[in-house]
C-alpha cells in the first residue's frame, strides 16, 4: 500500500499531457487572434512556442521564462498552467500553485487544471486537498477513470473505507480489474474483514481461474475468517493440481489444527517430514507447533515424540535434543532426558540455553554432584549467564559447600538483584556460615519482592531463632502464621524455637500437631513433639517420639543427644552417656554435649 505517489510518477503524467500541446497551442493562437494586434500576437505565440520547445528538451528554467514573457503579453491559462507545470518540475511547488490556481480562476471546466493541481498537493502531501481537488475532476466529468484511481490511492492509507468505495466505482466503469480487484482485496484484510477480501480474491480467480497463487491468498483469507471448511476445499483444489506441493499440505495441516484436528494434521505433517526438501528449520517447526500444544493436551505427546524422533534420525541438531530431552521431561523420564540435554551441550557448547537445562534437570532431581559438574563446566565459558551462577550455586549449597556457594550466589544476585530465588539462596547460605546479619539484609530484601512468601518468611524465623532476637523471631513466624496457619514448616519450627525457650508450651503442642498431621513420618517434625514434651516433663511421650524419629531417619546427633537427655531424666544415666557419646561422635563441633559427656550429667 503505497504511502504517498513518487514525484517520478507524477512528472511522467505532466510530461504526458504534452499530447495536448497542440490543442492548447491552438486555443492560444485563436485568443491573440482576437484580441491583439498582429505584431503582439506573432511575440506572444513565439514566446509560447519556445518555451515549449524548451519544456521538452527539460530546460525549465528556460521554459518558465519564455512563458512568463508570453503572459506580460496576453495573461492568458493556457500560459498558467503552462507555467505552473513547469513549476512543478523544478520543485518550486508555491509558484507552481499559486500559477495553477490562476489558470482554474480563468477555466474552472478544465480538468487537466484540476488534475495538476492534484498533483501539486500530492507532491507537496497534501493528500487531503488532492482529493479535492480529484473530486472536483470527478464532479466535471464522471467518467474519468483515471481521477477516480489517483482518488481512491489516496484515500488508502486514512480512509480504506472511502478507498473501498472508490475502487467499487472504477469496477461499475469498467469492470473487473486486476489491480483495483486487488487493491480492494488488501484494504479488506488491512480492516480484519476477510470476508470481503476472499470475495475480491473470488473475482479475480474468476479472471485467471488457474492461478495458484490467488488461490492460496484465497485459502489464507478463509482461514482468517474462520471458514475452515471454504478453506479445505480451496487446498484441496491446489493439491489435487500439485500434489507435491508442500506449502500447501502445510495449509491443509493448520486447519486442520484450527479445527483442533490434530492427529489428521499429524498425517499431513508426517508427508512433509518425508519429503527430502523440506528445510530442517521448517521441520523444526511443525515439531515446535506440536510440542507446544501437547503442553496443553498429553494425549498428543506421544505424536510429538514420534515427529521429533523422525527429525532426529536425519540429523544431530542440538535443538531437536532440546525438544527430545523436554519431551522426556514431561514422561517423566529423567535418564532419558539427561542423555538428550547431554547430547545437546556435545552439538552445542556454545549454547547456554542446552547447559542450564541439563544442569537443571540434574539439580531438580536431586542430582547435585552431576548439576555441581555440569555447570561448573558451563560457567567456564558463560561467567556472566545468571542462571548458571544461580543452579551451581544452589547445587553447592545443597551439597553442604557453603563457601564455594557463596560466590556464586553473590554473583547471581549481581547480575540480577531483583530475582527473589537468588536472593533467598544467598541470605540462606551467608546464614549457615554464621554471617546473619547480612543473610538478614538479603532475605528481607526478597521479601520487599515478596512480601507473604512463607518459605522467606521461615529463612528469617530461623536466622532470628539462632540469633536468640526472640521479639524479631516470634514476629515473622505470627505473621507467616497468618498467611497459612497449617503450613507444616512454620508451625514446626516455631513450636520448636519456643520449646528450646521453655515458653508456651500449650501453644507448641498445638502447632507441632499440625505440622505431624501434614507429615505424620517426618523425623524432624517428630523430634520436635519428643521435645515438647520433654520440656513439659512427660518423658515417655518424649522418648516415643524421639526414638519413633530416630527409626525413620537413622541416626542423627540432635536427635540422639535429645533421647540422651530424655533417658537422663528417666534415671538411665548409663544409657544416656552412651547416647550422648554416640551424637558426640557424629557431631564433635558442639562443646554443650561435650561438657554433657565430662559432667556425667545434664
Amino acid at each position: 500500500m503505497l504511502k504517498s505517489i513518487p514525484i517520478v510518477l507524477i512528472l511522467l503524467s505532466i510530461a504526458g499531457c504534452s499530447s495536448q500541446k497542440d490543442t492548447t497551442k491552438q486555443s492560444f493562437q485563436r485568443k491573440t487572434e482576437i484580441n491583439l494586434n498582429s505584431a503582439m500576437k506573432n511575440e506572444a505565440l513565439s514566446h509560447f512556442i519556445d518555451g515549449s520547445t524548451n519544456e521538452v528538451k527539460g530546460d525549465y528554467a528556460s521554459a518558465i521564462l519564455e512563458f512568463q514573457d508570453a503572459l506580460r503579453i496576453d495573461p492568458d491559462e493556457a500560459i498558467y498552467y503552462a507555467l505552473a507545470k513547469n513549476y512543478l518540475f523544478l520543485n518550486k511547488l508555491p509558484l507552481a500553485l499559486q500559477n495553477c490556481k490562476s489558470a482554474i480562476n480563468l477555466d474552472s471546466n478544465n480538468t487537466e487544471y484540476f488534475n495538476l493541481l492534484s498533483d501539486i498537493y500530492i507532491v507537496a502531501n497534501q493528500f487531503d486537498s488532492a482529493a479535492i481537488a480529484l473530486n472536483k475532476i470527478i464532479k466535471i466529468d464522471s467518467s474519468d477513470v483515471s481521477s477516480y484511481y489517483r482518488l481512491a490511492r489516496i484515500y488508502e492509507n486514512k480512509k480504506p473505507l472511502k478507498a473501498i468505495e472508490t475502487y467499487n466505482k472504477v469496477t461499475s466503469l469498467i469492470g473487473p480489474d486486476w489491480s483495483v480487484l486487488m487493491h480492494v482485496a488488501e484494504l479488506y484484510a488491512g480492516l480484519g474483514d476477510f470476508n470481503n477480501a476472499a470475495s475480491s480474491i473470488q473475482k479475480l480467480i474468476e479472471i485467471d481461474p488457474n492461478n495458484n497463487g490467488l488461490k492460496r491468498l484465497l485459502s489464507e483469507y478463509f482461514f482468517k475468517a474462520k471458514r475452515y471448511t471454504d478453506a479445505m476445499k480451496v487446498v484441496n483444489d491446489i493439491i489435487s493440481a500439485l500434489p507435491d506441493d508442500i506449502d500447501a499440505h502445510e495449509r491443509k495441516a493448520e486447519i486442520y489444527i484450527a479445527m483442533n484436528k490434530w492427529q489428521d494434521a499429524a498425517l499431513q505433517y508426517n508427508y512433509i517430514l518425508s519429503q527430502p526438501k523440506v528445510s530442517l528449520i521448517q521441520k523444526i517447526r511443525i515439531g515446535t507447533a506440536y510440542f507446544n500444544r501437547s503442553l496443553l493436551d498429553s494425549t498428543l505427546l506421544s505424536t510429538t515424540k514420534r515427529i521429533f524422533q523422525s527429525i532426529d534420525k536425519d540429523s544431530a541438531n542440538w535443538q531437536v535434543k532440546m525438544y527430545l530431552g523436554a519431551i522426556s521431561i514431561n514422561e517423566k523420564n529423567d535418564s532419558a532426558a539427561i542423555k538428550y540435554f547431554n547430547e545437546a551441550t556435545q552439538l552445542a557448547s556454545w549454547n547456554v540455553e542446552a547447559w542450564v537445562r541439563l544442569g537443571g534437570l540434574y539439580f531438580d532431581t536431586h542430582k547435585y554432584d552431576e548439576a555441581e559438574k555440569v555447570l561448573r563446566k558451563a560457567v567456564i565459558s558463560f561467567p556472566e549467564d545468571f542462571r548458571v551462577n544461580l543452579i551451581l550455586g544452589l547445587s553447592l549449597s545443597q551439597n553442604g559447600k557453603y563457601i564455594e556457594a557463596e560466590g556464586y550466589l553473590k554473583k547471581a544476585v549481581d547480575l540480577d538483584s531483583t530475582d527473589i530465588n537468588a536472593l533467598s539462596a544467598y541470605g540462606y547460605t551467608l546464614s549457615q556460615l554464621k554471617k546473619n546479619d547480612e543473610a538478614i539484609i538479603y532475605i528481607s530484601k526478597a521479601l520487599t519482592f515478596s512480601p507473604d512468601d512463607i518459605n522467606l518468611l521461615g529463612t528469617l524465623g530461623l536466622i532470628y531463632d539462632t540469633q536468640k532476637k526472640w521479639n524479631q523471631c516470634d514476629s515473622v513466624y505470627k505473621k507467616a502464621l497468618l498467611i497459612d496457619s497449617l503450613n507444616a514448616l512454620i508451625n514446626n519450627n516455631y513450636a520448636y524455637s519456643l520449646s528450646e525457650r521453655g515458653i508456651n508450651l500449650d501453644q507448641a503442642l498445638k502447632m507441632s500437631n499440625i505440622a505431624i498431621k501434614a507429615e505424620p513420618v517426618n523425623s524432624a517434625y517428630l523430634d520436635t513433639m519428643g521435645w515438647i514434651y520433654f520440656k513439659m516433663g512427660r518423658l515417655l511421650e518424649a522418648e516415643t517420639y524421639i526414638q519413633k524419629a530416630l527409626t525413620i531417619s537413622g541416626d542423627k546427633p540432635d536427635e540422639l543427644e535429645h533421647l540422651g537427655d530424655v533417658e537422663f531424666k528417666l534415671g538411665n544415666k548409663e544409657n544416656a552417656i552412651k547416647t550422648w557419646q554416640k551424637a558426640f561422635n557424629m557431631d564433635k563441633s558442639n562443646h554443650e554435649l561435650k561438657s554433657k559427656i565430662d559432667k556425667g550429667e545434664l
